[in-house]
């Protein structure tokens, strides 16, 4: 991955996105935060919240959408309050929520001739995975293999989160982009 960014710079964005949650809580004024040169670049960002381990809000964009501070600010808070599959977090569970940042290279195509050819070319633990066919679409992060490390699961998982079936990504040749992140999470006390 090129253009990494500096560990100073990974804690300086978790400290962002962490009072970036605790201002909406309390309902204070948003601090403007200036970066250096590789935090007003623009790359796509993710936002993942865990408490003891479990997802509680991830949100992200695949693709650039203003400077990396902005874009984990508002990633931050749409994982927060946001995220359809939780009810908003409150302040009680901010204390305990666990924050984990990704930046991400840019997707690229990957061809593939079948589900065999897939499965060999994709990279576990390495490559985040977006899936496409027709309307449907979905991405896990390159963290989703930990759970998932078997390739036809992740896969089965993918095209699951999409709204196909689990089969899809080997019966509909489905159209694959990967990317890699640079990961970023608070550390665990």
């Amino acid at each position: 991955m090129t253009d990494f960014l500096s560990d100073e710079q990974g804690k300086q964005l978790l400290r962002l996105a962490r009072e970036t949650i605790d201002t909406q809580l309390s309902g204070r004024q948003p601090v403007q935060q200036q970066g250096d040169s590789g935090l007003d670049s623009e790359r796509g960002t993710f936002v993942t919240l865990k408490i003891g381990g479990q997802l509680r809000g991830c949100i992200g964009n695949l693709l650039p959408s203003g400077s990396v501070l902005e874009s984990v600010q508002r990633n931050a808070l749409n994982a927060a309050f946001n995220d359809h599959r939780f009810s908003p977090l409150t302040g009680d569970e901010l204390a305990r929520v666990h924050i984990d940042i990704s930046i991400l290279t840019e997707p690229v195509a990957l061809e593939y001739d079948d589900g065999d050819d897939l499965i060999h070319k994709l990279r576990p633990g390495v490559d985040g995975v977006i899936l496409s066919h027709g309307r449907h679409s979905a991405t896990f992060l390159p963290q989703v293999w930990d759970q998932l490390p078997a390739a036809e699961l992740f896969l089965g998982h993918l095209c699951r989160k999409a709204g196909l079936n689990d089969h899809a990504w080997r019966d509909h040749h489905p159209q694959i982009k990967i990317y890699q992140v640079q990961c970023f999470e608070e550390e665990t006390t």
